[in-house]
């Protein structure tokens, strides 16, 4: 029986209405908004198959602090909900082998003091303390007969408690002089790296509470994991003379009880990483990730291979995956050890693939544009982390080539916001290289309307623009701009060649590619070319130094956490191996000729006649502050309109709320004025 005309004219009218005021209630992505954003990561299917637990991360405006809780939802999207609620952050949750468990870790109050492994009992009741380790607690993992887990320690900092018989409210001593004798001796986040403090593999009884070292040697150990049948532990650690000068590792397997001697299965040749070994169902084999020399560190890519868990033979890359030219991550053995699924980087995506032992091409199992990250599987169970230009991450289910939205964090927010697209650009550099990268403009951009561009550049230099929300992104198009991303010349997901187009040559094809890609997108009619700006953090913050340094186009930059006189930067930043064996050490004439170079922005500072910002923290061991400084200085010196802004107890990347929301303020308030 069919329904009468009026009434689908009126089911019309109504559905249309809906919409239109839908769209009208949308508004432009503020700072409020973004503090409103929830991380999620971290999914970890359940042995049974049925559940997922992961992490929610969100900002507390009040407490100017980031917080984060396990949650768990259904495979089938259904029961989503939040089990841990302390004042304090809870992150890595591990199922116990039986499911019984759901594990985490937490510097919350209880008997031992800093990070602990916690056990929530699925069967109700509160979490309660396992572990009471002395050390720096930096990751665990679950036996399979789930009675042990094995935990990698660092030594305690002697300087971090209290000496004991302390009168309470009594005067602090001084703190003792650092003293260093390390080759590499700073790391962004770590501080000061002190010799006789090291990183062990520690074995835990759940039923005695015993703890136990692993091996008895004095090396760096991470990244443990269990063979199959639990009577084995893969690890990653350097045992070379000097391991500071050689950043690669060694593949090591031990008996899986204290005090075991541990054996190297992979040469000193192959450089691993230090990601984890992964071992083959039938324990056999081990599948691992290696780099490449160290003279092209900044710029490796990660290859597969494949090595006997007994060392009898050495590994062997997988030839399909060497013939594909991107780099790889999170390798994983099929149930039946027929094949290896692993991620790709892939050309502003990052996607799941497939390839068989046996042989054969690799097999992608996902249609770019897509990025996925966070790969968990457990029987039927398979999911990731996934979001999107203009969707925030969530978890997804993941099989038959498709994606299924589990986790809905922020769908009610993103709801509500008029957000930029953002659409694939290509176009070719001075030189004819081929160059792609993303463009995203204006919510509700009426074609053919000419706006103003910022071209923000990305850090690394090997990490690349990619499908993934971009806040940043997102900020600048809410207030009228168009903002161009390139994926210029040492960029990853271009093949190994790109990303090595830059070596000891900073500054130079790069910029080329960037001005192509500005070039570009004035000549498809987007931006303005008379209102520019450009701006970046860390290397693209070099970039940006370089751009203004060699074109005046730019109305306003922003550079935070640059260089500018490279060399006064040895050893003072902890980039010591790629200056000796990228650069050479300074005082090598021929070195010298590339510092110098590489400093073109410093010294050419005359040329720049651009208003920059300068930004850093003032913890900054990765690309320490004095940079920035020197930069700024230069500017000042030169009656350049300029400003330095310096966030106290910050390392490389800004992370308190307030000093975030406070450097997007000062980016759209400095563009705001230069660039409009």
């Amino acid at each position: 029986m069919s329904r009468p005309r009026l009434f689908v004219l009126f089911v019309f009218v109504a559905v249309s209405a809906a919409l239109v005021v839908a769209q009208a209630q949308q508004h432009p992505l503020t700072l409020d908004d973004i503090a409103k954003f929830q991380e999620v990561r971290d999914p970890q299917c359940s042995p049974d198959g049925k559940s997922i637990a992961f992490t929610v991360s969100a900002v507390d405006v009040k407490e100017d602090k980031s917080a984060s809780h396990v949650w768990t939802v259904g495979a089938d999207g259904q029961g989503e909900r939040q089990l841990t609620w302390s004042q304090d952050s809870e992150s890595s949750p591990r199922w116990s082998p039986d499911g019984r468990y759901l594990s985490f870790t937490s510097s919350r109050p209880g008997p031992a003091k800093g990070s602990q492994v916690w056990l929530l009992d699925r069967n109700g009741g509160e979490a309660t303390q396992l572990t009471d380790v002395k050390g720096r607690l930096q990751g665990y993992e679950w036996a399979p007969d789930g009675k042990r887990i094995a935990l990698v320690v660092g030594d305690p900092d002697p300087e971090a408690d209290t000496p004991a018989g302390a009168a309470a409210g009594a005067r602090p001593k001084a703190p003792k002089p650092i003293v260093i004798d390390r080759y590499k001796f700073k790391q962004d986040g770590q501080g000061y790296l002190l010799s006789g403090r090291h990183t062990y593999i520690c074995l835990f009884d759940l039923a005695t509470r015993k703890l136990d070292r692993l091996t008895r040697g004095t090396f760096d150990e991470a990244s443990p994991t269990w063979s199959p049948d639990g009577t084995r532990i893969a690890f990653v650690s350097n045992h070379g003379d000097d391991p500071d000068r050689e950043p690669a590792g060694q593949i090591f397997v031990a008996e899986a009880k204290p005090g075991s001697v541990e054996k190297a299965i992979t040469p000193v040749a192959s450089r691993v990483t230090r990601s984890r070994a992964e071992w083959s169902r039938d324990g056999k084999q081990i599948a691992l990730l290696e780099g490449d020399e160290r003279k092209y560190g900044a710029y490796g890519m990660e290859h597969l291979a494949v090595v006997a868990s007994d060392g009898s033979a050495p590994p062997v890359r997988v030839k399909a995956v060497e013939d594909l030219d991107r780099s790889v991550g999170t390798p994983r053995f099929s149930e039946d050890g027929q094949s290896i699924t692993f991620l790709v980087t892939d050309d502003r995506s990052v996607y799941p693939a497939r390839v068989k032992l046996a042989g054969g091409p690799v097999e992608r199992l996902l249609a770019p544009p897509v990025v996925v990250s966070g790969w968990t599987t457990a029987g039927v169970c398979s999911a990731v982390v996934s979001g999107g230009d203009t969707r925030y991450n969530e978890v997804y289910a993941f099989g038959d080539g498709s994606l299924r939205q589990l986790t809905r964090r922020n769908d009610d927010l993103f709801a509500a916001l008029a957000l930029g697209a953002a659409e694939e650009v290509n176009f070719k550099s001075k030189d004819g290289t081929e160059v792609h990268g993303l463009l995203t403009t204006p919510a509700g951009y009426a074609a053919g309307t000419k706006v103003p561009l910022l071209l923000r550049i990305h850090g690394g230099p090997n990490g690349q623009d990619q499908h993934g929300f971009s806040t940043e992104r997102q900020w600048f198009a809410a207030h009228g701009y168009a903002v161009l991303a390139v994926n210029y010349r040492g960029s990853s997901g271009r093949g190994q060649k790109y990303s090595r187009a830059i070596f000891a040559d900073w500054g130079h094809y790069e910029v080329e590619d960037l001005l192509a890609g500005v070039d570009h997108v004035i000549k498809m009619g987007v931006a303005d070319p008379d209102r520019l700006g450009v701006g970046g953090w860390s290397y693209g913050a070099i970039l940006t130094d370089y751009l203004i340094a060699s074109d005046t186009r730019f109305k306003a930059a922003t550079s935070g956490a640059g260089t500018a006189f490279t060399v006064a930067f040895y050893g003072t930043d902890q980039y010591i191996i790629q200056y000796d064996y990228e650069i050479g050490p300074p005082w090598n004439p021929k070195s010298w000729e590339t510092y110098q170079k590489i400093s073109y922005p410093f010294l050419h500072a005359d040329r720049i006649k651009t208003p920059t910002l300068f930004l850093g923290g003032d913890r900054d061991f990765n690309v320490p502050v004095q940079g920035s400084q020197q930069m700024y200085q230069a500017l000042r010196s030169l009656g350049i309109e300029t400003q330095l802004v310096i966030y106290p107890n910050e390392t490389h990347g800004i992370s308190r709320p307030s000093y975030v929301r406070d450097r997007y303020e000062r980016y759209l308030t400095w563009y705001d004025r230069h660039v409009k």
